[in-house]
C-alpha cells in the first residue's frame, strides 16, 4: 500500500517539476527540478541563464551557451543561499541529470532522485547509482 501512495507523491511532484521547466526561457530543452523533505518542497529550478544575464540560453548558432545552468543545480544552489539543507531529501527532475550535475547531487547529500526523460548520456545515473542514491524512473506519465 505504501508504494502507490508513494507512487501518487512521485507523480505529483514529477508533474509539478513539468510545470516549472515551462518557466525557462531555453529553447532547445527546458528541464524543471523540485527538491522535496520531509514532504515539503524546499527548492525549485529550471535550467537557464544565471542572475543578471539575459534570458537567452542558445547562440546565435543554436548551441547552449556553456554558462547555462541545469535545472538540478538551480534548485541545488537555492537551497545552498537558504537555510534549509539537501541531506536525505529527493530530487524531482523532468530529465537525467548530466555527469556534472550528477557529482552536485551527491555532494548535496540528496538520497533519492525520481525522473521523467533519459538524457542522452546515463554516466550521470550510472554515477548516481555507484554513490547510493536511489532512483526512479517513471516513463508513464502524460506530463508533457
Amino acid at each position: 500500500m505504501k508504494d502507490s501512495k508513494q507512487r501518487k507523491y512521485d507523480i505529483a511532484y514529477l508533474r509539478m517539476a513539468q510545470e516549472w521547466s515551462k518557466l525557462s526561457y531555453c529553447k532547445r530543452r527546458q528541464v524543471g527540478a523540485l527538491i522535496v523533505k520531509d514532504k515539503m518542497i524546499i527548492s525549485d529550478g529550471y535550467n537557464g541563464t544565471p542572475t543578471g544575464f539575459e534570458n537567452i540560453c542558445e547562440d546565435d548558432k543554436g548551441f547552449t551557451k556553456w554558462y547555462v545552468l541545469h535545472a538540478e543545480a538551480n534548485a541545488i544552489l537555492k537551497v545552498a543561499s537558504s537555510t534549509q539543507a539537501c541531506q536525505g531529501a529527493t530530487l524531482y527532475i523532468t530529465m537525467s541529470p548530466c555527469k556534472e550535475c550528477s557529482k552536485l547531487i551527491h555532494q548535496a547529500g540528496i538520497k533519492r532522485m525520481v525522473y521523467y526523460n533519459e538524457y542522452k548520456d546515463n554516466s550521470g545515473i550510472v554515477f548516481l547509482e555507484k554513490a547510493g542514491v536511489s532512483i526512479q524512473h517513471i516513463s508513464d506519465l502524460d506530463i508533457e
